[in-house]
């Protein structure tokens, strides 16, 4: 590729050169028709039209990439006969073309190498001493080259000539051979590295596209340089659209640590709100890098959304301390519970007995209703200590909702409460009829207790699939929205958690136990207050 460059040039370079010869010569020809005779002037026209015409096809043939390397040594010898010839129509000693020799050596060293460039000095001042020599001796008065004005020089100074023609073929044909030599090491080395580079920059936009994290570059300055498809996934921004942006008008707490930390290795975590408004968590990790002086150019800022796997974690959490809760809380219900029905039993006798006071017998009544309240509580926490495996079977949700509303319309809480449900028709699901209903039961109970006033109590579920379409992985939600007070954070952090409850006369077990139920299904619930108030239970289940 460098060598056919370097030929295209040589070629155009002798193209232009005829043409100039070629017009020079007419015009002289045409001014002063006495300053040669007739076989000069149409010696040099044909010589300079041949030129022309034989660069022209040269030109033309490069595109023959087979013939490419016959035309670059054809074209060296043709530039050694075209000057030959040269001379000999102008004059010979007195010829003042003789530097086009130079041209002939420069063009073989650039286009074949050292050594051709040698062999083409060598044959230049073989030629030219050939020239000399004859034109002194006489041989060349045939084609018009009299030996009277070789013999003007001298035969000292024709030496002289060739001595000093022949050193400065040399020279040129060492210095341009050498020069080429380097030029074209140079070239392929640029070459390869070019293919290296365009091999690495193809693998470093393939890795920086492709990573699972966000990757950011910011300058010195806090603003922003390139922006991967992750972070443009995730914040819903292009490249374009965030180039040269300052960090913090997109990440306002990430911007302020790394700018306090700037030159320095940092990582953390920060609080951002998403395009959809919903908040998450970012880890990211922060590291300096330098320009090619040395001087710190930037960072380099690495992120990723930790927001499930913060909630994952503490769900796991949750669940680690619920089974070792339910473990020793079964022992302990079990050891309580068959004392618990001796004592029982012995007020019952007490109390069937006749003669026991009526103060007494009141007395007696009271140990027995607290029995069996207590018993009722163990009762509850051994269900949600022990939770029995779920019986799967398909029903329709549509039912089992209006089943669960008809059973609590005879509640009195749910007297001034206006219960709605919007629910697919024909929506059927997976899970243990039973338990669900208890789910569902526990969570409108827990709705209307929060509305003593009255309010609004709505049933909404809907199926919800992966962007992929795969109904393997389809997902049933069901939602159970409140117009109460609503709930804090922290209250919706300890919301399932066995004992923990807001309400005088409550025991704590009843959403711990449909947390139970949820998670034996496979599935997930999780409680917020939306913000245009009240609570939102949403269920998630394998549909």
């Amino acid at each position: 590729m460098w060598r056919e460059r370097q030929l295209r040039i040589f070629i155009y370079a002798r193209i232009l050169v005829s043409f100039l010869f070629l017009v020079s010569t007419v015009a002289l020809m045409l001014k002063e028709p006495e300053a040669m005779d007739d076989i000069t002037h149409n010696g040099v026209i044909r010589l300079m039209a041949f030129s022309f015409l034989f660069s022209a096809i040269s030109h033309f043939s490069l595109k023959l990439p087979r013939f490419r390397h016959f035309i670059t040594y054809l074209q060296t010898i043709w530039d050694l006969l075209f000057v030959t010839v040269l001379l000999l129509f102008t004059g010979g000693v007195d010829s003042p073309y003789s530097f086009l020799y130079l041209l002939s050596i420069m063009n073989a060293g650039v286009l074949l190498g050292r050594r051709e460039a040698f062999y083409t000095a060598s044959l230049c001042g073989i030629l030219y001493g050939a020239i000399s020599d004859f034109q002194y001796f006489g041989y060349l008065e045939v084609i018009g080259l009299s030996r009277e004005a070789a013999h003007a020089f001298g035969g000292m100074q024709i030496l002289y000539n060739i001595f000093m023609n022949l050193m400065g073929f040399g020279l040129t044909g060492f210095i341009t051979g050498y020069l080429s030599q380097q030029a074209r090491q140079n070239a392929d080395a640029l070459e390869r590295k070019n293919v290296n580079l365009e091999e690495l920059e193809r693998l470093n936009r393939t890795i920086v596209a492709n990573l699972e994290s966000g990757l950011i570059t910011v300058t010195r300055e806090g603003t922003i340089r390139v922006f991967n498809r992750y972070a443009e996934e995730l914040t819903k921004k292009t490249q374009q659209d965030v180039y040269d942006l300052p960090l913090e008008r997109l990440f306002p707490e990430m911007a302020a640590s790394v700018r306090g930390e700037q030159g320095r290795t940092s990582s953390g975590e920060c609080a951002w709100k998403g395009a959809d408004g919903e908040a998450l968590v970012l880890g990211y990790s922060s590291v300096p890098f330098s320009d090619g002086r040395g001087e710190l150019a930037g960072a380099i800022i690495n992120f990723k959304d930790l927001t499930d796997k913060i909630r994952m974690e503490e769900a796991l959490r949750r669940s680690d301390k619920l089974a070792v809760l339910g473990s020793l809380a079964a022992r302990m219900a079990h050891e309580i519970r068959n004392p618990l029905a001796a004592m029982s039993g012995s007020v019952q006798l007490l109390a069937d007995h006749g003669t026991v006071a009526e103060n007494d017998q009141r007395l007696l009544a009271i140990i027995l209703r607290e029995t069996d309240r207590l018993n009722a509580l163990i009762t509850s926490f051994l269900t949600y200590a022990r939770p029995v495996s779920p019986h799967k079977e398909r029903i329709s949700l549509g039912g089992l909702i209006d089943e669960v509303r008809l059973l609590v319309s005879s509640d009195r809480r749910f007297g001034g409460i206006t219960l709605t449900a919007q629910v697919p028709e024909r929506m059927t699901i997976s899970a243990d009829q039973n338990q669900l209903r208890q789910v569902l039961i526990n969570l409108l109970n827990n709705a209307a207790e929060a509305m003593p006033e009255g309010g609004r109590v709505e049933i909404s579920a809907h199926l919800a699939s992966p962007e992929d379409g795969d109904r393997a992985e389809q997902r049933a939600v069901i939602t159970v929205s409140d117009s109460g007070s609503g709930i804090t954070d922290e209250v919706a952090a300890h919301l399932f958690e066995p004992f923990w409850t807001t309400k005088s006369d409550g025991c704590g077990l009843g959403l711990a136990i449909t947390y139970r139920i949820i998670e034996e299904h496979g599935g997930t619930i999780t409680a917020e207050s939306p913000p245009w108030g009240g609570c939102r239970i949403t269920i998630s289940l394998p549909a």
